[in-house]
């Protein structure tokens, strides 16, 4: 259930709700790039808190440490319960992309434009984790909504012995992307905690 080959068998059983996915978090990216007035304020508030916690995670004792831990649980948590969240319809794993794609544009954005380094922020603060770490969020929301398509499809009636079947495939399915998801961003904890640290702070 497991395997690799199992799970990128169901990648490609969802590959058009990965597609769509996809195309909802470049627009998030390109809706937090043009962000204005109250919306570039929310997103602003967000990234103070992401700040905070990094300025006291750089205080520890093992700040590498304290920043794998935080990154690697943040993430997974958020990611697994976004599969599963699912089951509202698909919302919030919707909501959940695109507030994430529109920090990460927001972010770019309002870096260049204090005069910083675009090479810097992407080659250095987002390409070594983020390589790994957005796709990973992308499959895991693309799941989410999975779930709430079948919900709805659900709602129309169908055969009952066919319609268990399918939700235990489903949630099959969910479980073996939860463990590959994971695993996904546990290695790009490491390597946000290790490299992209060392980059950002050299």
């Amino acid at each position: 259930m497991l395997l690799l080959t199992t799970f990128l068998k169901d990648l490609g059983f969802i590959r058009k709700t990965l597609l769509f996915v996809t195309v909802l978090f470049i627009l998030g990216i390109i809706a937090g790039w043009y962000s204005t007035g109250a919306l570039a304020e929310l997103i602003n508030k967000q990234m103070d808190g992401i700040r905070e916690v990094s300025e006291t995670l750089s205080k520890s004792s093992t700040p590498k440490w304290s920043f794998f831990v935080f990154i690697f649980f943040n993430n997974s948590i958020k990611a697994v319960t976004m599969i599963f969240l699912g089951l509202l319809i698909g919302v919030l794993p919707i909501l959940f992309l695109l507030v994430n794609g529109m920090a990460v544009g927001f972010l770019v954005h309002n870096s260049m434009e204090q005069g910083n380094s675009l090479f810097d922020l992407v080659v250095k603060g987002l390409l070594p984790h983020g390589i790994i770490e957005i796709p990973a969020i992308i499959i895991a929301c693309a799941f989410g909504l999975q779930m709430g398509l079948l919900v709805l499809s659900s709602l129309g009636g169908s055969g009952k012995a066919e319609l268990k079947r399918t939700w235990r495939e489903m949630f099959r399915k969910a479980l073996t992307a939860s463990a590959w998801i994971v695993i996904m961003l546990f290695v790009a904890a490491i390597i946000e905690s290790t490299v992209t640290y060392t980059l950002m702070k050299g």
